[in-house]
């Protein structure tokens, strides 16, 4: 009897055992889920091309063009100018000066290129103690300069001609007092062109007259207070 129930429990333990195992065995399969696909509505960005323009290329690497600043003119430079582009109308002008002197009188070459000799007005006699000395640009004002002297001293070193008379006060001196202009240059046209007017103190003119001189050249009046 007691090897009848040994032997019973022996085998309910067996069948038990083995159900353990198979349920460990044994796993629940859970269906996968397909996911969605996905769909081509993104748009697409190309990669950028490089930009090969006004670019040098060296092996792999592109190298943009530097401008030097250094492009040649479109004008064709002339040493001349515009006013004289061909040489020979510049030599042409200056024979047809010279040609239109030889036509002239001397008198006229003097009044058109200026005295080459000194000038002398005269000597004038007065009683008076001053006398009021002006001159001025009697032509076109083109930068006419002159200097005055009073008995070969200078009073006036530098003068610019305008066309409105200017000048100085000059206290007359016993005997002779000389006065002197003398041209500095031509201005731009030339000669020099000058009139002046000698006034004593009491209004009366003493004397007036005019000039064309080339530069160096110098114009003389004497006052003589008596």
């Amino acid at each position: 009897m007691k090897l009848f129930l040994s032997f019973f429990m022996l085998l309910t333990a067996t069948f038990f055992a083995n159900a353990q195992i198979d349920s460990k065995n044994k796993s629940t399969a859970i269906p996968a889920v397909e996911s969605k696909k996905e769909t081509d509505d993104t748009p697409k960005i190309a990669p950028s091309q490089p930009n090969t323009t006004n670019n040098t290329t060296f092996g792999s690497l592109n190298v943009p063009n530097l401008s030097t600043g250094m492009e040649t003119p479109k004008k064709e430079f002339s040493l001349f100018g515009e006013k004289f582009g061909n040489p020979g109308e510049l030599y042409q002008k200056q024979l047809d000066e010279q040609l239109a002197n030889t036509k002239l009188s001397p008198e006229e070459v003097e009044q058109r290129n200026g005295s080459l000799t000194d000038q002398y007005f005269g000597d004038f006699k007065s009683k008076a103690k001053f006398v009021n000395v002006a001159y001025r640009d009697h032509g076109y004002v083109d930068g006419d300069l002159i200097q005055v002297l009073v008995n070969d001293d200078v009073v006036q070193a530098r003068v610019f001609l305008n066309g409105g008379f200017s000048g100085f006060k000059l206290d007359l001196q016993k005997g002779f007092n000389k006065i002197d202009f003398l041209a500095l240059n031509q201005g731009e046209s030339g000669p020099n062109t000058a009139e002046f007017k000698v006034v004593d103190d009491m209004g009366n003119l003493v004397s007036a007259n005019r000039w064309n001189l080339a530069t160096g050249v110098k114009a003389t009046i004497i006052i003589v207070k008596e």
